[in-house]
């Protein structure tokens, strides 16, 4: 079976808590999107967003590095194709399958990375899809589903091509991330991150100025709180959450690391609770026993085979 390289300094443990920590963030920060999307047009918010993100992620680099990477024109190319699928793909195709579907499909579509991410593991590096593996990926789906459908209001819209743009931004975002696997073990997490983000944002900040969204003053500066929410989505929910994404998959791989996205939904339906009063009920407790026990499983390492 084909492994990642450990990272140097990291152990599966410390970057599974690290995962969880990301995971909280990411699920405040779709409350945060969410209220983005009332101040700004969708696209030159996904540009915004990123170019916090690449501010942020250019401040460690220069800090913790002293310079910029040297990196070969193969690792360049590499790099330039995830930013294309993770950042500039993704964004667009989530963004514009969640105008045309529901939140509750979006949710429930998203959560099916990790199945996805699972199955281009053992396409591309060859490890094993073991019952177990598979049995977390379950569980963890079902927690999400729970968790979800069982907020008021909630239901299943006819699929159409909403929901397929959902689904080719779950494929786009594993397949990026097994570039981001092979990536690693020639270069640390930190320089991947900021390279793919730095490609990833130019992309979107063209197709932004050369598409069809308004750029005024008025539309760019709608106030201080939502530059506010701009600041936090940036830098600590994709900056600093990408850079713990990629540093768990250069330590546990791709299928291991997207087992922890089944948390985002949860830890968003509790922020929702403690922040706006939304009741919890007992189908959320079994989403959030279930969601646990599928990371537990899905996580797990597979045993080498006795010689």
């Amino acid at each position: 079976m084909n492994q990642p390289a450990p990272s140097h300094g990291a152990t599966p443990a410390s970057v599974q808590g690290w995962m969880l920590l990301a995971m909280l963030v990411w699920g405040v920060n779709v409350s945060a999107v969410k209220a983005l999307t009332a101040s700004f047009e969708t696209l030159p918010l996904a540009a915004l967003r990123m170019g916090v993100a690449c501010i942020a992620l250019s401040a460690i680099v220069l800090w913790r590095r002293g310079g910029v990477p040297r990196l070969t024109a193969r690792q360049l190319a590499v790099m330039a194709g995830c930013a294309f699928l993770m950042v500039y793909g993704n964004q667009i195709l989530f963004a514009q399958g969640l105008l045309r579907s529901t939140a509750t499909n979006g949710a429930l579509i998203m959560a099916l990375s990790p199945l996805v991410s699972a199955l281009m593991a053992a396409l591309v590096f060859g490890e094993r899809l073991t019952a177990r593996r598979m049995v977390g990926v379950a569980l963890g789906f079902a927690g999400v589903a729970a968790v979800v459908l069982s907020h008021p209001g909630a239901g299943l819209s006819s699929a159409g091509i909403g929901d397929l743009m959902l689904a080719l931004s779950v494929v786009s975002f594993a397949v990026g991330g097994v570039g981001v696997q092979r990536l690693a073990r020639q270069v640390d997490p930190l320089s991947i991150s900021w390279v793919i983000y730095l490609i990833g944002t130019f992309m979107l900040v063209v197709h932004t100025l050369l598409g069809p969204s308004r750029l005024g003053a008025a539309q760019l500066f709608p106030g201080l709180w939502p530059w506010a929410l701009v600041l936090f989505s940036g830098s600590a929910a994709t900056a600093a959450g990408n850079l713990i994404w990629n540093r768990a998959i250069s330590v546990i791989g791709v299928a291991r690391t997207a087992v922890f996205l089944y948390w985002v939904p949860v830890f968003g339906v509790l922020f929702a609770a403690l922040l706006l009063g939304e009741v919890l009920t007992w189908w959320h407790l079994f989403g959030f026993a279930a969601v646990m026990t599928g990371t537990w499983l899905g996580t797990r390492p597979v045993a080498a085979p006795a010689p």
